[in-house]
């Protein structure tokens, strides 16, 4: 070979590898663009009941209790299935693994919240809950932090519960042990803890105002779960007509109304020196934002932001108690078991604290298996997946509706022994230590999982320990137990049927 040939033969040859590794590439890109798209042409959405025109699937869904009806459809069509409420898709994901992948492993994928004509037109994408993309990070990041400085899950917090469960316990005293109903007792309680956070202040159970505002907090959550209001979200024009949402829409302007009057008086009165709760706090940060060009915090995310924080700070855990009581009125033997374990480690006199329930694991396995039991939240907060999403073989779209069934994940045949009784040994191992399920979901999972969960726990323990032992609650005088129902209203949050008990003082 000539010198001209050797020096010619090697641009050659790497020319060729070139083309050759150009031709795979465009091999591959074809390939991968094949599959995606034959993925696309064979994927299909969740399989479902055939819906009929208009209705959809409505005549197979009971809308007093659509979580039951879900649960029985849960079990023909799977963990992930189609349910058409009207012309509205929904999609359903049921069973705790498949929740928890969608909430926890995919978090992104279901992260934004679902729209709904009810909560567009009353909360429009502000605040923390209901609210989507950089709004919601703002907001929700900002409550949390504030939220921990003002003492969530620290000992202030714990302090304010001591000091509201003290005129909690005055108040079942002044019936002297005669039938009584605790509905707007605990309501009243559980809500102060929240707005001496937010307002800065506790307000006084005969106050007009507050029981007001309590009212309306509590027939809104009762509303948001009847069939007109979920009507009104399948059908809005025709629901608008008939004036569906009318009493919910005067609510909520009413509780933004008297939001804003706060608002206004603590704006009056604001010093930085002196922020006394999350109102304040949020003037503080308009007041550093006022150089940006562009912020979210304006009037409307506050007041949404306030309402947001006032509402799931007191329906979900005042339920939660009024359920305890009357679990404890159907099984006085663990009323009695509690109890016993309430003197062994809380000395008399003394009111619980947080420490405290890390001696008392049979306490916290019943507040836990009260939660689990009674389900208090069974359809979740509705999600909607940013992109189109492959899930378990199917494609839902952008937007979809997604019921991540919370129901179906605290009644998992494959995660609880007997996941329709009363059963606090779900929470406890075979030595009666105390121990927490992963399918434990009352408060949701993933991105969006309650702000005030670690509130909640701490409410829970020591309002439901605290009045335990005070009181041994106990069915009227002539009401068998068998007349003592376990089942709910309807509504939103799932609370008790109205009940009355006695509350005998233990010492």
């Amino acid at each position: 070979m000539e010198l001209k040939d050797v020096l010619t033969s090697g641009p050659d040859e790497e020319e060729k590898k070139r083309q050759q590794r150009r031709r795979h590439s465009v091999f591959i890109a074809i390939l991968i663009y094949w599959l995606n798209e034959s993925k696309k042409s064979t994927a299909k959405m969740p399989p479902g009941p055939t819906p009929f025109p208009f209705i959809g699937n409505l005549n197979l869904v009971d809308l007093n209790k659509p979580h039951q009806s879900l649960m029985e459809l849960s079990e023909k069509y799977g963990e992930v299935f189609t349910v058409h409420f009207g012309p509205r898709k929904t999609v359903v994901i049921a069973g705790y693994k498949a929740v928890k992948e969608a909430l926890v492993t995919r978090a992104e994928d279901f992260g934004e919240r679902a729209s709904s004509p009810i909560f567009d037109l009353t909360f429009k994408d502000h605040g923390v809950v209901f609210s989507n993309g950089e709004v919601w990070k703002t907001m929700r990041r900002f409550a949390l932090s504030t939220l921990r400085d003002f003492g969530m899950g620290k000992k202030t917090v714990e302090a304010k519960i001591q000091d509201e469960l003290i005129p909690l316990i005055e108040k079942f005293k002044s019936h002297n042990g005669k039938p009584f109903e605790t509905h707007s007792i605990i309501n009243y309680a559980v809500s102060n803890v929240i707005s001496s956070i937010i307002f800065g202040q506790r307000f006084e159970y005969d106050d007009p105002i507050f029981q007001n505002l309590i009212r309306m907090l509590d027939e809104n959550n009762k509303l948001f779960g009847t069939p007109k209001v979920m009507m009104y979200n399948f059908y809005p024009l025709i629901g608008s007509i008939l004036g569906l949402q009318k009493t919910l829409v005067r609510n909520i302007r009413d509780l933004k109304s008297f939001i804003l009057k706060c608002v206004k008086k603590r704006r009056l009165e604001y010093d930085a020196n002196d922020i006394g709760g999350f109102i304040d706090a949020y003037l503080m940060k308009q007041e550093q934002e006022l150089k940006k060009p562009e912020t979210y915090f304006d009037e409307e995310n506050l007041i949404c932001s306030v309402l947001d924080l006032f509402d799931a700070g007191t329906e979900t855990t005042s339920t939660t108690i009024r359920w305890g009581i009357l679990l404890m009125m159907k099984y006085p033997e663990i009323q009695k078991k509690i109890q016993d374990e309430i003197k062994t480690h809380i000395k008399p006199g003394q009111l619980p604290t947080v420490e405290d329930r890390k001696k008392m694991p049979f306490t916290d396995a019943v507040i836990h298996e009260i939660q689990r039991f009674t389900n208090i939240v069974p359809l979740n907060v509705s999600r909607s997946p940013p992109t189109d999403v492959y899930f378990h073989g199917y494609c839902i779209p952008k937007g979809t509706e997604i019921i991540p069934f919370l129901t179906s994940v605290l009644y998992d045949k494959t995660q609880w022994k007997t996941p329709y009784d009363f059963n606090p040994n779900h929470f406890l191992d075979d030595n009666g230590k105390f121990v927490r399920p992963d399918a434990f979901m009352p408060f949701s999972a993933g991105k969006r999982v309650c702000a005030g969960e670690s509130l909640a726990k701490m409410e829970l323990f020591l309002f439901f320990t605290g009045l335990l032992q005070a009181f041994t609650f106990h069915l009227p005088p002539g009401v068998p137990k068998e007349d003592l129902s376990l089942k709910p209203a309807v509504g939103f949050v799932l609370a008790p049927l109205p009940y009355k008990t006695c509350a005998k003082v233990n010492y």
